[in-house]
């Protein structure tokens, strides 16, 4: 037997541990898991260049729990240590002191960061949970098993070990603070967490298999059964294939293997397989999207070389592209020394670039293979193509070819389509195509209406991240400009000629404004009077364009300082060339004529969805004691 201290310049590294790594204490599992496994690939690539000799066989790792002698055992069957490599892989922990190493490895707020994924320190993780660790270890060579002891101090003993097969065996001595760990559901979930995918098969515990009946047993009799090894993980999972080995079902099975508790399939894969300049594997899948953008972060897995490393891939993937489903494997994203944050660098970058132009290329080539496939798709994924062509220039650039415009009758057309067609009906006389759009279709229905009488195409923006969208498209596109179809009477939306000539004398017009100024409330609305076709309503509500759009993006973030908080505006718009304009007007009984004006505003009420409450039950009562 010998004895010794763990050779650090640090008083103690536990303490250390512990306070660094405290608030992620889980991840021991994770970290012994992959060590066993690191083992374990060490010796199939050894067996396989035949620097090993000895037969590799079919190795797994187990993990059991003996809840009376409150122990936790890892266990593989992988290259194992010899005494004088764990003398140097465990006891050897070369830095020079506490301050150095800590200053070198603070993460980027300048906090102290954890220790775990430098120098070996992985294995030093299960002090985190472990008032003691032992280590029995058989080398695959042909020496002596090792059998290695600490209590959490910097003291150890080494003495022989009786173990025959080869490989370690981690024996985790369970602290009173964490006896969590001892608990069967705990350590599933942490295996189901970090370590579903490890290319290495790991048991844990034993589950009953139902064997088909022998040929000529009873209906009556009970089918055997026998015990076999419950093995937590698929060691294969589909993204490190090949595509071209895998079918459609592949991807969606894999799909509902990540997410069981989804039920709807995913639209469609995108497989990511590049080797250099770096490498990296995964599948991403685009699943049926609303517009509330928040609640579908985070559903992509980060994986280094199949290890669960982090669900908040921001600064790997795209930001738009954060609402997508699936996973990313990279040994080549840098991770922190705890290996749960990530750092940006250029090697990420690239990266997040080559994302970006592989889901730009996939959208394109669905577009071109089955556009009316896309068509069918675009309300379950246009959020994320809207919101990637808001924030990455080089997406914008290749969306164009591929995304869509829909209109309030159900037709898409891709933007160079949309100014082909409308072109001439939509060229105001200052020679800008006019786009016209409607957010809300039942709301603003009677307004959509006007303009397709007109001959106008009426498209159906409704995301929520429109009105940034469409600031972007007009810098982008000269003479090119959004209109909202309530944001104006039809006349004025696309100006054609000259104004229409009015009925009503100047000083006719301006004591109808009068009248109407001081009969409906101010602050509401904003009185204009317009001379348009007769047969246009009488009253229209209207939201002027560039207010309105300024409000939205301040309240999405962006747009004008303090419009957000502004109330909406609106304008009434009074035809005075309507005959009930020319009535109003005209009616000498001022209670008729209050009546009138109130009937007719919320009439422009109704059509524009702002009658609610009192004003609703007052208008319903007023129209009965009309029509008696």
């Amino acid at each position: 037997m010998s004895k010794g201290t763990i050779n650090v310049a640090v008083e103690n590294i536990f303490p250390l541990i512990k306070k660094f790594l405290y608030s992620d204490h889980e991840i021991f599992l994770r970290e012994l898991i992959s060590n066993a496994t690191d083992a374990t690939l060490k010796l199939k690539h050894l067996t396989g260049i035949g620097e090993a000799d000895v037969e590799y066989g079919n190795p797994k790792i187990e993990v059991k729990i003996d809840k009376e002698k409150k122990q936790l055992h890892i266990i593989d069957e992988g290259i194992g240590m010899t005494q004088e490599e764990v003398e140097k892989y465990i006891n050897e922990i070369a830095f020079s002191g506490a301050e150095e190493f800590l200053e070198k490895y603070k993460d980027k707020n300048g906090e102290d960061a954890g220790i775990i994924g430098h120098f070996g320190l992985g294995f030093y993780s299960a002090f985190m949970v472990a008032g003691k660790v032992e280590i029995i270890t058989k080398s695959y060579k042909d020496e002596p098993a090792v059998h290695w002891t600490c209590d959490g101090s910097p003291e150890y003993s080494i003495t022989k070990s009786k173990k025959k097969e080869r490989g370690t065996e981690i024996i985790l001595h369970i602290a009173e603070d964490s006896t969590e760990f001892l608990e069967e559901s705990r350590i599933r979930e942490l295996l189901v967490k970090y370590n579903k995918f490890m290319p290495i098969p790991i048991k844990f515990g034993t589950k009953t298999e139902t064997l088909p009946k022998p040929e000529g047993a009873k209906e009556e009799d009970k089918a055997p059964t026998r015990e076999v090894d419950n093995i937590i993980n698929n060691p294969n999972p589909a993204w490190t294939k090949q595509p071209t080995d895998l079918e459609a079902e592949d991807y969606k099975k894999f799909y509902r293997e990540l997410y069981p508790m989804q039920f709807e399939e995913p639209l469609f894969n995108i497989h990511l397989n590049v080797d250099y300049p770096f490498h990296l594997t995964g599948i991403l899948y685009f699943p049926k999207m609303t517009n509330d953008m928040s609640i579908q972060k985070d559903k992509i897995q980060l994986y280094q070389n199949q290890v669960f490393v982090t669900d908040n891939v921001e600064g790997i993937v795209p930001e738009f592209l954060t609402m997508l489903r699936g996973v990313i494997d990279s040994p080549d994203i840098p991770l922190n020394v705890s290996r749960s944050y990530l750092q940006a660098d250029g090697a990420v970058k690239k990266i997040s670039s080559y994302i970006t132009r592989k889901v730009a290329d996939k959208l394109k080539s669905l577009f071109n293979t089955d556009r009316a496939d896309f068509e069918k798709k675009w309300n379950d994924i246009k959020i994320v193509i809207e919101y990637g062509m808001l924030t990455e220039e080089k997406f914008f650039e290749k969306a164009q070819e591929f995304a869509l415009y829909p209109t309030v009758d159900g037709k898409h057309y891709t933007l160079a389509e949309l100014k082909e067609k409308i072109k001439d009906a939509q060229t105001d006389k200052d020679e800008n195509l006019v786009v016209l759009y409607a957010s809300k279709e039942e709301e603003q229905h009677s307004y959509i209406e006007a303009a397709k009488e007109r001959g106008y195409e009426v498209l159906l923006l409704d995301s929520p991240i429109v009105s940034h969208l469409l600031q972007k498209m007009e810098s982008s596109n000269e003479k090119l400009t959004f209109v909202r179809v309530d944001s104006d009477h039809v006349d004025n939306l696309i100006k054609k000629d000259e104004d229409a000539i009015s009925k009503l004398s100047e000083e006719e017009k301006e004591t109808l404004k009068e009248f109407l100024t001081a009969t409906i409330p101010s602050e509401k609305f904003s009185v204009q009077l317009e001379a348009m076709d007769s047969k246009a309503n009488p009253f229209i509500i209207t939201e002027p364009e560039f207010m309105r759009r300024m409000k939205e993006m301040q309240q999405t973030g962006g747009g004008m300082f303090g419009m957000g908080t502004m109330p909406d505006m609106y304008n009434l718009v009074v035809n005075t060339n309507h005959e009930l304009v020319v009535e109003i007007l005209n009616t000498k009984t001022q209670k008729k004529k209050e009546r009138l004006v109130k009937q007719a505003l919320d009439l422009a009420k109704l059509s524009k969805n702002l009658l609610k409450g009192e004003e609703m039950t007052a208008f319903i009562k007023r129209s009965y004691e009309m029509i008696k």
